[in-house]
């Protein structure tokens, strides 16, 4: 089929990936302006970017596609379809009418649970027991279309954001894949989304990485893996900024934000029901340490207390 991509993180970099190896043909790739990135703050180009120079194909960066000179540019294209994997500008209605086949978007959850901008960290947050690749046509709607191909795949209880991303990143390449071969040859319908169970995945913030001691050590696990690697769980002691990057429940109880014990098996922390035992840290300015190596540098004491802070930056 003839190709219109569009996308920007590594998510949607291995889609196209697969779709150019099943031997498709991509008219066009359409990525995100190159941003600042490193402690330089240099232009650097998106994975999606990435990989289009690497075999050759167009890259197209339009900071908008409501214009009319953009919508030429890909009328004149021809495409069966446009393929949509986290592209991050919104698709006017005149895109979407554009291809043949119309525009069809890998998202990162089974539709209609987590239609938005982030839905793999909201499934662990929300404690979801599994989660999975919707192949939907794409409609005026905030991911509303109708499902053309979905899968689903459980979430491990040691599911961090980036694992979960890595897991479903494989699985929406291929199933994209495997979707528009089917497409091609009339095997393929689409199903309109449930009526009910919708839930709307709101694009994470910095605020929501502060801990909240009194909330219980179950919500707070699934808070740390869910901001595992951006933007971090964030807390205080002394003044001093951490980052919490691992961690496992306890039943030990406390005074909320108390430490219980800080030994080689970890810092114990009690919470408004059981106890974090945080394993893996971060001090601002320090690097990301297992508790043994992290308190040989910075020992803490039971009886010391963790202070909630949004606003840490590490």
């Amino acid at each position: 089929m003839r190709l219109i991509f569009a996308g920007t993180p590594e998510f949607a970099a291995r889609a196209l990936a697969a779709l150019a190896h099943a031997g498709h043909d991509i008219a066009l790739v359409l990525t995100q302006p190159d941003r600042p990135a490193g402690r330089g703050l240099r232009l650097a180009p998106s994975a999606v970017k990435a990989l289009a120079q690497e075999r050759g194909l167009e890259v197209y960066q339009p900071v908008s596609l409501k214009d009319e000179a953009t919508l030429a540019r890909l009328g004149a294209l021809g495409a069966d379809a446009m393929v949509v994997a986290a592209y991050g500008l919104i698709l006017p209605e005149p895109v979407l009418a554009l291809p043949r086949l119309g525009a069809i978007n890998i998202h990162a959850s089974l539709l209609p649970r987590w239609r938005g901008a982030a839905p793999i960290q909201r499934a662990i947050l929300a404690g979801d027991a599994r989660t999975g690749i919707s192949i939907m046509q794409m409609d005026r709607g905030l991911d509303t279309g109708p499902v053309l191909a979905a899968e689903s795949l459980p979430i491990a209880a040691d599911d961090t954001s980036a694992s979960l991303h890595d897991k479903l990143a494989e699985l929406g390449a291929r199933l994209i894949a495997t979707a528009l071969s089917r497409l091609e040859r009339g095997e393929l319908s689409a199903e309109p989304q449930a009526a009910t169970g919708a839930s709307y995945a709101a694009r994470i913030t910095k605020a929501e990485a502060g801990i909240d001691w009194s909330e219980a050590a179950s919500v707070l696990e699934r808070k740390v893996r869910a901001f595992n690697p951006l933007p971090g769980a964030t807390a205080m002691i002394r003044g001093v900024g951490l980052k919490i990057w691992r961690a496992g429940v306890s039943a030990a109880e406390g005074a909320p934000g108390t430490i219980l014990e800080a030994g080689a098996k970890g810092i114990v922390v009690a919470c408004g029901s059981g106890s974090l035992c945080v394993l893996e840290l971060q001090r601002a300015g320090g690097k990301k340490l297992a508790a043994a190596q992290f308190l040989a540098g910075f020992p803490l004491a039971a009886g010391e207390r963790l202070e909630f802070s949004p606003k840490t930056t590490i």
